[in-house]
């Protein structure tokens, strides 16, 4: 055992050495746009808080109502104790919302993954993946008995390849899963192309919509309603902790027959406790606002379109895109954790990136905008940006 010990606090020590090691920043106050850290306010632009819903006094209200009628918990799972009927309101909604059969939830949508994939397949069939999907993505069809195929990031030609392939080599079913939107570079996955190419060869397709439901699309609905293709994308996993009210909870929606066979089989949702009501009040309201409201929407939208506009033109490397998600490439994984640091002492949070969440050479800064920045958050985000760039000799 101590050998052990002292290998783990070895692994510990070089992660210090490369100045790699990640620290957690304390915050003193709910999440939002602006929050406090060591007793003083700074912009918050490294949040998925999307839609500034977190602190919210609707979805505060929902929360403290749903514990008033409902308690802390349900203590259990619900097909041994019970489904309280606000968990099946919940649901219904977010069928209503992805205009889908039926919907299943899970404590995370990591959970929602991992159920989905080694439920819906087995040893005679195949699962088509993009390689840069989400880690919940990867380790889901780990756990799963079917052949694994994995295309290059967004190569539609090698897409086409891997399903012919499946085909070729006798899958019974296959099943094709991307990101709509892929977290680190706030790049959208070209649905119109998957589709086609699923449909070409009988292929069902599954899009984690995590980093778009709620901001994406004229409604919100998200990248397939972005891109023009909604309605088109069969099933879709999604979380309640991004923009839907950001804290925690995840969902798979579809047709009926999947979803019950999730239902029936999948072992996150059999052996996991039942979604706090708490949590399920303040999604069910975040949902309801979206559906209600897509002001929130184009706010998030306008905002993340000016802050792209204003990093571009001081000079910052940043991949071409709309979404909220803005990564501000630097390179060395070091510098971009060090400059984090720095924006943080001049009023700005912001995480930095680097091997192996993103490739070697490509660490950034990732930058999320929501829509409670005020221009004037966002300002005061582009000129530390500036300052401190200018410091480490990245402008």
């Amino acid at each position: 055992m101590q050998e052990f010990l002292q290998h783990l606090a070895g692994e510990i020590d070089k992660l210090h050495e490369a100045k790699t090691y990640k620290t957690e920043v304390a915050l003193e106050g709910p999440q939002d746009h602006r929050v406090r850290v060591n007793g003083r306010d700074v912009v918050m632009l490294t949040s998925n808080n999307y839609l500034g819903l977190a602190n919210h006094p609707r979805i505060r209200r929902a929360a403290i109502a749903a514990v008033e009628a409902w308690g802390a918990g349900m203590g259990s799972v619900r097909f041994i104790c019970g489904t309280q009927t606000l968990h099946k309101q919940l649901e219904a909604t977010i069928s209503r919302f992805y205009e889908t059969d039926d919907t299943i939830l899970y404590s995370s949508c990591w959970n929602a993954n991992e159920a989905c994939f080694a439920t819906l397949t087995g040893a005679e069939d195949a699962i088509v993946s993009d390689e840069l999907n989400h880690a919940s993505i990867i380790d889901g069809i780990r756990l799963a008995k079917a052949k694994r195929y994995v295309y290059k990031h967004n190569d539609m030609t090698d897409l086409e390849g891997k399903l012919k392939q499946a085909r070729s080599e006798g899958a019974r079913f296959v099943l094709a899963i991307t990101d709509g939107v892929f977290s680190m570079e706030g790049e959208l996955a070209p649905l119109p192309e998957i589709i086609a190419a699923c449909e070409r060869h009988d292929a069902a397709l599954v899009v984690d919509d995590s980093h778009a439901t709620g901001l994406l699309g004229a409604r919100g609905r998200g990248t397939a309603e972005e891109l023009g293709v909604w309605g088109k994308v069969p099933i879709h996993t999604g979380t309640l902790g991004k923009a839907m009210g950001s804290a925690m909870g995840g969902y798979v929606t579809g047709p009926r027959a999947v979803v019950e066979t999730l239902r029936q089989r999948s072992r996150p949702y059999l052996f996991s406790n039942s979604l706090a009501p708490a949590v399920a009040g303040a999604a069910m309201e975040a949902f309801r606002m979206v559906l209600e409201d897509p002001s929130r929407t184009a706010t998030v939208q306008a905002n993340a379109r000016y802050f792209r506009e204003r990093m571009t033109a001081a000079g910052f490397r940043i991949p071409r895109g709309i979404h909220p998600i803005v990564p501000v490439i630097v390179g060395d994984t070091a510098l971009a954790m060090a400059m984090g640091k720095d924006l943080l002492e001049r009023g700005v949070y912001v995480s930095g990136f680097g091997f192996p969440v993103v490739p070697q050479g490509h660490a950034r800064l990732r930058a999320q905008v929501s829509a409670a920045h005020t221009r004037e958050d966002l300002d005061l985000a582009v000129a530390a940006f500036v300052e401190v760039a200018k410091q480490h000799g990245v402008l």
